[in-house]
């Protein structure tokens, strides 16, 4: 974009009320090193990997704002479900985030006992569950509701506490859905 005095140009004024500005462009390396305009999908994956730089190993889940900015940066615009994991220490630092399984439009089989040896790899003493509905529905479903009952049982048995469990809507705009927020855990 370039900038200029508009008193030197012999432009009629009403020519200025009708000209919009050019909308920021992304260009990103193809194959061969050339520089081509992004696509929407080129620069939601960049912004998944940038997120990723901002919330370290060790960063403190202090506020539910953390985690749930985190996630929807994450999985918001994924066309299938994903679930995702947290692993926190015991002063709720961020050990990992690991997106588990994925799934379809709408439904991600997921597996307690894979979620429980995760967490003992991880030696996570809490965690944050998370995952997305491009359906844009956040309500959680009854299968979400009796999914994060029946982690949040076995995680209990190895003494590492469910601190919530986030729904993401399709879009970053769209807020998400806390189960804690909304006294379901």
């Amino acid at each position: 974009m370039s900038s200029f005095n508009t008193s030197i140009l012999p432009i009629a004024p009403s020519v200025y009320a009708q000209a919009a500005p050019e909308p920021a462009q992304l260009h990103v390396a193809d194959a061969h090193g050339h520089y081509v305009l992004a696509t929407p999908g080129q620069i939601l994956e960049a912004a998944r990997e940038a997120i990723v730089s901002l919330v370290p190993s060790g960063t403190p889940m202090s506020t539910p704002s953390i985690a749930e900015r985190y996630a929807v940066a994450r999985l918001a615009g994924l066309e299938h479900e994903v679930f995702a994991v947290f692993f926190l220490d015991n002063q709720l630092r961020l050990i990992q985030y690991r997106e588990l399984f994925q799934g379809t439009l709408n439904q991600t089989a997921v597996y307690p006992r894979e979620v429980v040896k995760e967490v003992l790899k991880n030696n996570a003493g809490a965690v944050i569950l998370a995952h997305n509905h491009p359906s844009g529905k956040l309500e959680p479903s009854q299968v979400d509701r009796q999914l994060t009952e029946r982690l949040k049982k076995a995680l209990e048995l190895i003494d590492v506490r469910v601190l919530d469990h986030l729904i993401v809507g399709p879009s970053a705009d769209t807020t998400s859905y806390s189960f804690a927020e909304h006294g379901d855990l």
